[in-house]
């Protein structure tokens, strides 16, 4: 009985190996060309002799009205200091820039300066890691609120301040016991740039750390790093160039501020003045001399602070 059970699996065996022997073969795939080069695109004519593509009626139409746009609001306001300058001539220009009060409101605007990027540098950088690294209630509000000076005109947040330090203001008993004034002083024009200038270093910086994420933070903290360890070794150098675009940013507007500084300020010579109040004071004493050798200053210190910023961004883009 087991040799014919033995006798039969063998032969079954036997069947199923011819039974696959029988089965059709797939057939070698055909061999195919090489793909076929996509279709070249069509050339664009240009008539012989010109280096250039002739544009279209429509284009020459939306660059001359751009051209004129940047010509009217940009470029004739520029010229046209630059030949009163000329005009008037270098040497009544410097005469009056040597005045005492013209250099005291350039004082006043670099003491503005220094302090508003000390500020921003140091909270700045506090306030977009607190943004970015923290979540707790109300911090899609206090992100909302670092735009407002974006959206408020200069002249209501001096007004706003008035309402607050000056006379009748709400600080205002508190301060008078403590004996301290704060409006029209400098640190009052000191307040106000900060306020106008608050957004620019918290968002550039804000966008580096979002855009870095939180990986090399977490190693440098496995490795043993404290929280200043990891700060002044992996975050602070990787968030320096956004940094310096934010710092560029705020030094700009801080220069420029007027309407603030002139409300909480009162442009007093020697005291509150600063180099754009003095322009306006300049104006209204038919100082002319003073006033366009003032705004000729300014407008070199804002191009030397656009260069430095495109060569920030430059950077930034390289690595």
């Amino acid at each position: 009985m087991p040799e014919s059970r033995a006798i039969g699996l063998a032969g079954r065996a036997r069947g199923g190996a011819a039974a696959v022997r029988d089965l059709p073969l797939p057939r070698p795939a055909e061999r195919q060309g090489p793909p076929s080069a996509p279709p070249a695109a069509p050339r664009r004519t240009r008539r012989p002799g010109l280096a250039f593509e002739i544009p279209s009626l429509g284009r020459i139409a939306l660059l001359g009205v751009v051209f004129a746009y940047l010509g009217v609001v940009l470029l004739l306001p520029l010229g046209a200091l630059a030949l009163k300058a000329v005009e008037l001539g270098a040497g009544s220009i410097v005469r009056a820039l040597l005045e005492p009060e013209a250099l005291a409101g350039l004082r006043n605007s670099v003491i503005v300066v220094g302090v508003t990027l000390l500020a921003n540098g140091v909270l700045g950088v506090a306030a977009a890691i607190v943004l970015v690294r923290h979540r707790f209630p109300g911090r899609q509000i206090l992100d909302l609120l670092v735009d407002l000076p974006l959206a408020v005109s200069p002249v209501m947040t001096g007004l706003a301040f008035l309402l607050v330090f000056g006379r009748g203001g709400i600080l205002q008993p508190l301060l008078q016991q403590l004996g301290i004034n704060i409006v029209f002083t400098l640190p009052a024009v000191i307040l106000v740039t900060l306020f106008v200038t608050l957004p620019f270093t918290i968002r550039e910086v804000a966008y580096v750390l979002d855009e870095l994420g939180t990986t090399e933070e977490e190693v440098a903290a496995t490795l043993g790093a404290s929280p200043w360890q990891t700060f002044w070794r992996v975050t602070l150098p990787n968030i320096r160039h956004g940094l310096n675009l934010g710092l560029t940013l705020t030094g700009a507007r801080a220069l420029g501020e007027f309407g603030a500084a002139l409300v909480v300020g009162g442009a007093i010579s020697g005291k509150t003045q600063t180099a754009t109040t003095f322009i306006y004071a300049a104006m209204e004493e038919r100082n002319e001399a003073g006033a366009f050798g003032m705004a000729i200053l300014l407008a070199l210190l804002s191009i030397a602070l656009l260069f430095t910023l495109r060569h920030f961004k430059t950077d930034r883009k390289s690595e």
